[in-house]
């Protein structure tokens, strides 16, 4: 998955540092479960050891997967998209998770901000549009910034709302809400941009 010299300087199989992280992403498990796991399995390895592994090659795993993936997407997934936001905590201040999934509940996009606002709305549209082209239609709850944004870009007539259409991408916040608890929620907004961008690479290779 990753070029042979980024594990250069590590003894331990690369196929171990996958597992361990592929399992730690993934599953809602804790590094000490993830600790365990690989030692069922003969394998000595610290929680320490398996948390560093995940911040160095978490997000090399994650960019590798997206890559591939990409030019695909951008071929089947010009029909429809879902858009949302979800509330999280960091160190007690509200912060926003926004997510787009295409029809199929791949993960195309995951942003962390502190605010939630037109301009916020207006940008995350703008990347997601960047590296996935233009969609037929963009299915949205009723936060008014939605459609002031998708009024800027010139794209409001795609917008379609209702009571039940945007079920899709709120059952997929469901596994992250899972993931976040076995963590034991996010100090830090770079953690969780970190984790909420890798996690949805990773839910997408297993999709």
């Amino acid at each position: 998955m990753t070029r042979p010299a980024s594990f250069k300087y590590f003894k331990i199989s690369p196929e171990i540092i996958r597992l361990a992280v592929m399992l730690y992403i993934r599953f809602p498990l804790s590094l000490r479960n993830v600790e365990d796991l690989v030692h069922e399995r003969g394998i000595d390895v610290s929680h320490e050891t398996v948390g560093y592994w995940w911040n160095r090659f978490g997000p090399m795993f994650a960019a590798e997967i997206r890559r591939k993936r990409v030019q695909q997407l951008r071929a089947f997934s010009k029909w429809k998209w879902h858009v949302d936001k979800v509330f999280e905590k960091v160190n007690g201040k509200r912060h926003y998770l926004w997510r787009a999934i295409d029809q199929e509940s791949e993960v195309l996009e995951a942003v962390v901000t502190k605010r939630r606002s037109k301009q916020v709305a207006l940008k995350f549209l703008r990347k997601l549009m960047k590296r996935h082209g233009f969609v037929e239609e963009i299915e949205t709850d009723r936060f008014a910034s939605y459609k002031a944004a998708l009024r800027d870009l010139g794209v409001l007539e795609k917008q379609q709302t209702g009571r039940w259409l945007n079920n899709r991408v709120e059952h997929l916040h469901l596994p992250f809400r899972r993931r976040e608890r076995a963590m034991q929620r996010f100090r830090r907004m770079r953690r969780l941009q970190k984790f909420a961008s890798v996690h949805s690479s990773v839910y997408n290779h297993f999709n």
